[in-house]
């Protein structure tokens, strides 16, 4: 009796280990195809964060050329020495992009828009970039006047922003004093931080204490209204482009480095699955030898 149970319970073992084994195999094929995946991913993100290195060290060259252009203007407006008026209408411009995978340089922006609405309440808003007016929509779509979108794939150039100011400036439904351009400064090549560019109106211009001190025909003040305003925004679009490269290399660095550690303990989880099927073997070799 007790010989036939004991090999009773020797022919149950193997069944037993066999059924283990199928499931470690199941788990080491998961682990497989997941490295596997991961890996693709870690190539993509390496490869796009070559790109938007190429692109940041363009664009800021782009940058700095706005950027002389954009401060001749701020401080013809400060030599000027031009007031805000109390009370005036004032246009809300958030100058975003279309492109995503590049941190929350988007989200910092939406987020300061949003508190400038819900302080007033009936200010006009015209966003540039399908990323920002997403997230302001949701919160105050009655707000919105224009959109503009196919913005930051490129470098923008003057003649873009030019037509954009255009049609800004030709809606005589849009009544404002003065604009404010909100956007993404370029600080460094890991670093940014959301400011915003004040547009005064001709009008509000010649008005100013110092500007007496400069010489200029009246037929020439239309066309320099417009000329500061779309200067400010491309000043604002470039640098806003900048900061956005800038961020995308930062943020793929990152994934990069993320997707090498999960692809360090993926592959110490399948080394460590691989031998503990190699040991479940080797102990059913023996366990059957010793039962001959």
């Amino acid at each position: 009796m007790f010989a036939r149970t004991a090999i009773a319970t020797r022919a149950v073992a193997p069944t037993l280990n066999v059924a283990g084994q199928a499931r470690n195999m199941a788990t080491l094929k998961e682990i497989q195809n997941r490295l596997k995946s991961v890996t693709n991913i870690s190539k993509i993100t390496a490869s796009m964060k070559m790109i938007a290195s190429t692109k940041t060290t363009r664009a800021q060259r782009a940058m700095n050329v706005a950027r002389n252009y954009g401060k001749v203007s701020d401080d013809f407006v400060k030599q000027a020495d031009v007031k805000p008026v109390e009370g005036a209408k004032e246009l809300l411009i958030t100058v975003s992009s279309d492109k995503g995978l590049c941190g929350g340089i988007h989200s910092s922006l939406s987020r300061r828009s949003r508190k400038y609405i819900g302080q007033h309440s009936d200010v006009p808003v015209v966003i540039l970039g399908d990323k920002a007016k997403v997230q302001v929509q949701r919160a105050y779509p009655g707000n919105i006047r224009y959109s503009f979108s196919q913005i930051g794939s490129t470098i923008p150039t003057f003649d873009e922003t030019s037509a954009i100011a255009g049609v800004i400036l030709s809606d005589k439904s849009i009544e404002f004093d003065s604009a404010k351009l909100i956007y993404n400064k370029f600080v460094s090549a890991i670093a940014f931080e959301t400011d915003s560019i004040q547009c005064y109106p001709i009008s509000q211009i010649v008005e100013a204490p110092n500007f007496n001190a400069y010489e200029y025909q009246e037929d020439i003040l239309e066309n320099l209204n417009e000329f500061l305003f779309a200067n400010n925004l491309h000043w604002a679009l470039v640098e806003g482009h900048a900061a956005e490269m800038a961020a995308k290399r930062t943020a793929m660095e990152n994934a990069t480095k993320n997707a090498g550690d999960m692809i360090n303990r993926l592959t110490l989880q399948y080394n460590r699955g691989r031998q503990a099927v190699i040991t479940n073997e080797l102990i059913d070799i023996i366990t059957g030898a010793s039962a001959l």
